[in-house]
């Protein structure tokens, strides 16, 4: 799993609000800087990642990359600016709400099947359930948040899915597992 400081986390942190306030200006998006900034091998990496938006504490977008297709600060960068302007639940992000946003980055753990429920940890893990074109992804501080049992997780994965809620048991579904970092601008005093 990638180990990330806290002076990294600050730095990933600080790169998703400046891609926010930049195409909030210009509809333009930040380099990254492999040489300075982002020189540490950690940044080179490739991992799935979630940006997540909260404004008041609620919910304001939340999108991401489960795969590692892209390097860390990369998949930040797309999924800053796909989270505040492109989640579909929510209207695109205005000037006004930005210094009402705080920001959570989600740096993911590769993608493993689960072969048992038991395997399941709240809090470790997120999951991932499929079912023909079907598919529902809850980060692993979802269920903290909210208190759920593993039960009740898997049955709100199946929601996102578009499911019923005990299509987690059905033969032809995959349950798939992931672990994430999460850090934030609020755990990092940056709000």
């Amino acid at each position: 799993m990638v180990q990330l400081n806290d002076e990294q986390k600050k730095k990933l942190l600080a790169l998703a609000r400046r891609t926010i306030e930049e195409y909030l200006k210009k509809r333009t998006l930040p380099k990254v800087d492999y040489n300075h900034e982002f020189a540490d091998d950690v940044f080179k990496q490739k991992c799935g990642a979630f940006v997540t938006l909260h404004k008041y504490g609620a919910l304001r977008g939340c999108i991401g990359y489960v795969k590692g297709i892209k390097t860390i600060p990369e998949a930040v960068v797309d999924m800053a600016k796909a989270s505040a302007f492109e989640d579909p639940r929510f209207e695109p992000l205005r000037k006004d709400e930005l210094d009402d946003i705080d920001i959570e980055i989600s740096v993911l753990t590769p993608v493993e099947p689960v072969n048992d429920i038991g395997e399941i940890v709240i809090g470790r893990d997120g999951l991932i359930i499929s079912n023909g074109f079907r598919a529902g992804l809850l980060l692993p501080q979802v269920a903290t948040e909210y208190g759920w049992d593993v039960q009740t997780f898997l049955e709100h994965t199946c929601y996102k899915a578009g499911l019923p809620a005990d299509a987690w048991k059905w033969e032809n579904t995959k349950i798939e597992k992931f672990s994430a970092i999460v850090f934030g601008e609020k755990e990092l005093n940056l709000r």
